[in-house]
């Protein structure tokens, strides 16, 4: 699957994407792992169409066919587990709201606010949310910061079973372990140094 060919983008002086092209494989997880700052997370915007490029082209998914998760979990404070989840599934989908609670291990967890989960719940209920979005590419930007490993490790089977391939940025050793593909990135300007 192509992803992009010959991405530029500056900020100010700071060139972050400079001819940079990508694809990865129709299934399965692949990571993005380098130093904070060398461009994964602009890339990740780029692809969910929330950055325009200043050259090149993405490929073969639009970004309205990628579901992202930010860095941030994003959570409304004020809406319940479920509902966070209720809230961008359409009405015929809801009742696929407790698969989808169990494969982020939150099972039990529905009625909960923000406020009285821990940060790695809430990471986990973000994640939820995200795959909630029908995609053909889900972006995931450090998606088990704050979760703990062994609970991580399981999350990551599930979302290798998914039917869209998964692009995650991770920095963890034993999650970069666990993907089919990584991409070893230096930058800025972002680079690939290696694929393993």
């Amino acid at each position: 699957m192509k992803l992009c060919e010959h991405l530029s983008r500056s900020f100010g002086d700071k060139l972050v994407l400079r001819d940079f092209s990508l694809s990865i494989p129709d299934r399965g997880i692949v990571a993005l792992n380098g130093p904070s700052g060398c461009g994964k997370s602009t890339l990740l915007r780029i692809l969910a169409g929330l950055e325009q490029p200043e050259g090149g082209t993405l490929g073969d998914v639009p970004p309205q066919q990628t579901a992202l998760l930010f860095q941030d979990d994003r959570l409304l404070p004020w809406r319940r587990a479920a509902q966070q989840l209720t809230d961008v599934l359409p009405r015929e989908r809801w009742g696929e709201v407790p698969r989808l609670l169990e494969l982020v291990e939150l099972t039990g967890e529905e009625e909960r606010f923000p406020r009285e989960l821990s940060g790695g719940m809430g990471r986990r209920l973000a994640l939820g949310r995200c795959l909630a979005l029908e995609a053909r590419l889900y972006l995931l930007d450090e998606p088990f910061a704050g979760v703990d490993l062994p609970r991580a490790l399981r999350i990551l089977e599930g979302l290798r079973a998914l039917s869209a391939p998964v692009l995650l940025v991770s920095h963890e050793p034993e999650i970069l372990a666990q993907a089919d593909l990584v991409l070893a990135l230096e930058g800025p300007p972002l680079r690939l140094v290696s694929l393993t």
